[in-house]
């Protein structure tokens, strides 16, 4: 399983629900794309610290991006980016879970569900992001 930005965000927001769902996963990992975008959201040096540090205890494979994932989210994005709306990072994020195989579990189904062959997990956390 291939864990969505605003899932680890919840996670690291102490989210129960959260916390499950990624320790479930003895082999989950994460699109780099959501590493960054998890640490553009950072409100300190010391969360983007622990979150580093979070990432190598848990050992979550990060899935780097390359030509094929580059050229799928392009791909997505024409086909889905006038209709849907979907965003450039979302693209890539989708992108990354359909070229890996992986389940995409994410809090934002609405992004993802008119894309063909992308398997989604629906995650909802007790309490919302502020």
């Amino acid at each position: 399983m291939i864990f969505d930005s605003d899932v680890l965000i919840w996670f690291l927001r102490g989210d129960p629900e959260a916390a499950a769902l990624v320790d479930s996963e003895r082999e989950g990992s994460v699109s780099i794309v959501s590493v960054i975008e998890v640490l553009q959201g950072a409100k300190s040096n010391r969360e983007m610290k622990e979150f580093n540090d979070y990432l190598r205890k848990r050992a979550l494979q990060i899935v780097p991006l390359s030509a094929t994932i580059g050229d799928l989210a392009a791909t997505l994005m024409e086909e889905h980016a006038l209709s849907t709306g979907i965003e450039f990072a979302d693209a890539l994020i989708a992108a990354t879970a359909r070229e890996t195989g992986q389940t995409l579990a994410t809090g934002n189904v609405r992004h993802f569900r008119s894309i063909p062959r992308l398997h989604l997990k629906p995650f909802r956390p007790k309490r919302q992001l502020r």
